[in-house]
């Protein structure tokens, strides 16, 4: 095969935990009589929560065929890349079993936000042997359960300079590196609405940094669909399962199903840890949208850009920049079934 899939997980696959029915009907097709893939598949979620392995068994479990953790890309993947921080000492936010996501992506001094509010009423800045780490880095893997503490901390954190036992400093105009992982505003589970996402609590945190400061909280890098460097990695785990395979035909066509193309990102952000990536890219990359999750085909698309400050229809985060060509689909088909069956016919694929 000279194409790859990369699948979406909720609102395509599944709705919260229950199976959208289409998503087995459409992996019998993807794979042989001994259960292995036809073509190379990445499933790429901007869910933080757990690890790889826990989130390939779940998708094992749900479609019936077996996956393996180098098939599945979480919104914090890419972290791998950033070995310059791994030695440091970083405060880690979201949900799950933070300490061991970010031991599994290389960090080796990662503390909690629990860990933090545990030790900041004891907090002794004399003793220096109880003192702890500076932290150095904030990463945020997704959304917390306690938002205002989450809040609160973080905060504490950026306006002291990694140490939160001291008084506020606003005279610096920079703060230490942020990492976020995950920008979606909304996500669909059971319910008939879509769900708050970590997108929102960015809002929230961008929001308070700015009204205390008067500053733009700025990010290091920001991972998760739609990011360049989130596809990228997607790319690059593609090409490893096809040479893993042994096939010779290079992956010139990427098909994002469920999700858009990349969008740009202001170019504030320093997106040089995307080199090692860049070498061997494919062709294109085309966009297959269902109607099953948060996608609306109804909605329409404005044709003057500068309209997107008031349009409801940007759900994208603050350093993205609005782009109507790259939110519009490639194709639009009721289902991932039928994203299966387009893409075999679009490259004369017969397994």
């Amino acid at each position: 095969p000279s194409f790859g899939f990369l699948f979406d997980i909720d609102g395509v696959l599944v709705r919260g935990k229950t199976p959208i029915p289409a998503a087995k009907t459409a992996f019998q097709k993807l794979v042989n009589s001994q259960g292995q893939f036809l073509v190379p598949v990445v499933f790429v979620t901007n869910a933080g929560d757990c690890l790889r392995q826990k989130k390939a068994d779940q998708l094992s479990h749900l479609l019936g065929v077996p996956i393996s953790q180098d098939q599945v890309m979480m919104s914090h993947s890419p972290l791998r890349m950033f070995k310059r921080y791994h030695e440091k000492c970083v405060l880690v936010s979201g949900q799950g079993p933070l300490l061991d996501i970010a031991q599994d992506l290389g960090f080796c001094q990662p503390i909690t936000i629990e860990t933090l509010r545990e030790k900041h009423p004891l907090l002794d800045v004399v003793d220096h042997d109880r003192r702890p780490s500076v932290l150095v880095t904030v990463v945020l893997f997704g959304e917390p359960v306690r938002w205002e503490t989450n809040l609160q901390l973080i905060i504490d954190v950026l306006l002291t300079s990694g140490y939160p036992g001291n008084p506020y400093c606003h005279e610096n105009d920079a703060h230490i590196p942020v990492l976020a992982c995950n920008m979606d505003l909304m996500w669909v589970a059971e319910a008939q609405s879509p769900r708050f996402g970590h997108g929102t609590f960015m809002v929230c945190l961008e929001n308070i940094y700015k009204k205390i400061t008067g500053k733009d909280l700025k990010y290091e890098a920001l991972m998760g669909k739609p990011s360049k460097l989130t596809y990228q990695y997607a790319e690059y785990l593609i090409r490893a399962q096809a040479a893993e395979r042994k096939w010779k035909q290079p992956i010139q066509t990427l098909y994002a199903v469920g999700g858009s193309a990349a969008l740009s990102q202001d170019d504030e952000i320093d997106n040089s840890w995307e080199n090692e990536l860049a070498s061997t890219a494919a062709a294109c990359c085309r966009s297959v949208l269902v109607c099953t999750g948060v996608y609306n085909p109804h909605t329409e698309v404005p044709l003057d850009t500068r309209e997107s400050i008031t349009e409801t229809v940007f759900h994208g985060h603050r350093d993205f920049r609005f782009e109507p060509g790259l939110v519009e689909p490639d194709h639009i088909v009721p289902d991932v079934d039928a994203a299966v069956d387009l893409v075999f016919q679009l490259e004369n694929f017969a397994p």
